[in-house]
């Protein structure tokens, strides 16, 4: 195997930031690679705000589904296996069911 120097030099690492405050930018030696944008502001992005907030506009949890199925279990009109869901929960954990 052979290692081609590319012409830049050693990289200073940089200051400590967030997350949300770090931005790449292109290097003189790559003029032709775009800059990373940071999440924060991808975020902001006027394509991503429309479901950004109808998002936020939704319930954590659709208190009138839950009902609702709560009901159909127990009218019996929804089959419920608690061996499966056991089943299924180990081995969603790692488990060797």
């Amino acid at each position: 195997m052979r290692i081609v120097s590319n012409g830049v030099g050693p990289v200073a690492p940089a200051a400590a930031t967030s997350a949300s405050e770090r931005v790449e930018t292109t290097s003189a030696a790559a003029p032709a690679a775009a800059a990373v944008v940071a999440p924060a502001a991808a975020l902001e992005s006027d394509v991503l705000k429309p479901a950004a907030a109808a998002l936020a506009a939704m319930p954590e949890i659709d208190e009138a589904r839950v009902a609702e199925l709560r009901d159909a279990i127990a009218r019996g009109e929804i089959g419920f296996d608690a061996s499966k869901l056991a089943g299924l929960i180990l081995r969603y954990h790692g488990g060797r069911g």
